[in-house]
């Protein structure tokens, strides 16, 4: 405290109450934010395709819903790019080591396992963002 702010009875800001973030945490959460939305996404649309799929080859559906649904397989191509460019981000900024890298990318094609994944991967990178993070 300040002399002027003692004479003047004000108490100063305290700044141990305040929780400094260091740019590396808010990165990491930015990237886990976006690998979380990314996962989703691209779960979902790995779902659909697999819809596609059995319509178009075990059901043999009609032709009309099969041609509606032909844009699913160009949009999961391109989705799982940028789900990869997120697994990447993600990746390099906290540090993990390349078995995750391999397990998230492969999360991404496998149906159902990018939600799983992700619920670990967020509970883990919510711990490692904690720990980055200065009091």
């Amino acid at each position: 405290m300040s002399d002027a702010d003692a004479a003047d009875g004000r108490a100063p800001l305290a700044a141990s109450t305040t929780t400094t973030v260091s740019p590396r945490a808010r990165r990491a959460a930015g990237a886990l934010m976006r690998y979380r939305v990314m996962a989703y996404v691209t779960g979902s649309m790995l779902l659909l395709l697999c819809v596609e799929l059995v319509l178009k080859h075990v059901l043999h559906g009609p032709d009309a819903l099969v041609s509606a649904l032909v844009w699913v397989p160009f949009a999961h191509g391109w989705i799982y790019v940028l789900y990869l460019v997120s697994v990447m981000d993600l990746w390099s900024v906290l540090r993990w080591r390349f078995g995750r890298l391999v397990t998230m990318a492969l999360a991404g094609v496998v149906p159902v396992m990018s939600f799983v994944l992700e619920r670990r991967v967020h509970a883990q990178g919510d711990t490692a963002i904690a720990a980055m993070t200065l009091v």
